[in-house]
């Protein structure tokens, strides 16, 4: 099995890896703050069940492609970022929407209409494409995650090595939940104070509709300047 302290280290290298701002976070960011916390879990979800995905094809070998190929992995990294785009489109239509709901002064703020957010369902999978779509998590699996992996000669190796699989993909959702459940939780007390201010709430749609349309420019000139 992996040694105690091999274990440890991984999980401080995906720690950095997940904290650092990219694709995932701000899906789940955008999620929770369009939608409540509800549905930024439901993103989380979708983004940790991406991460199975992850951990199965780099113990098959298959994200080798990636390597093989970087036209494969500037694809990935342009259609992410269209993704996020259109997300922070979405969002950046819904603060227009509530600014054309808005009632006149002589009306109660509290009878302003509020766009119907989608589900929850729909952010588990905005959560999973946005993490099949990251071509970087692929190219980490690739470099890193083997290095982690024990087999014991003598012993059953494919049943070890997948049970040391699991025991890895344990680490990176754990991780995954603490970071970016920490940041839905956060967004989502964002969220109801902009709720009790329905011009606040409209500016706040939008900064994050720009935030996830920067993050998107970021990632496609990456991409483009790969090609």
């Amino acid at each position: 099995m992996i040694p105690p302290a091999q274990l440890w280290l991984f999980a401080l290298l995906v720690l950095g890896v997940v904290a650092l701002p990219g694709l995932d976070m701000a899906c789940v960011l955008g999620n929770t703050l369009s939608g409540g916390r509800r549905r930024g879990f439901a993103a989380l979800a979708g983004v940790v069940a991406g991460g199975v995905v992850h951990v199965v094809l780099a113990a098959l070998g298959i994200s080798v492609v990636l390597k093989l190929f970087p036209a494969l992995f500037n694809a990935m990294l342009l259609a992410g970022a269209a993704y996020i785009a259109w997300i922070g489109l979405s969002l950046l239509r819904s603060a227009s929407a509530r600014d054309d709901a808005r009632p006149d002064d002589r009306a109660p703020a509290a009878r302003a209409p509020v766009p119907r957010a989608a589900s929850p369902a729909a952010a588990f999978r905005q959560g999973l494409v946005t993490c099949l779509l990251n071509p970087k998590a692929y190219l980490f699996m690739l470099a890193v995650f083997p290095q982690f992996l024990r087999p014991l000669p003598g012993t059953n190796a494919p049943g070890t090595l997948w049970l040391q699989v699991g025991v890895l993909w344990l680490v990176i959702a754990a991780n995954q939940a603490a970071v970016y459940g920490g940041l839905a939780l956060l967004a989502g007390q964002v969220r109801d104070w902009l709720g009790r201010r329905p011009a606040a709430g409209a500016f706040g749609a939008r900064a994050v509709g720009l935030l996830l349309l920067g993050v998107a420019a970021f990632t496609g000139i990456e991409g483009w300047q790969r090609l």
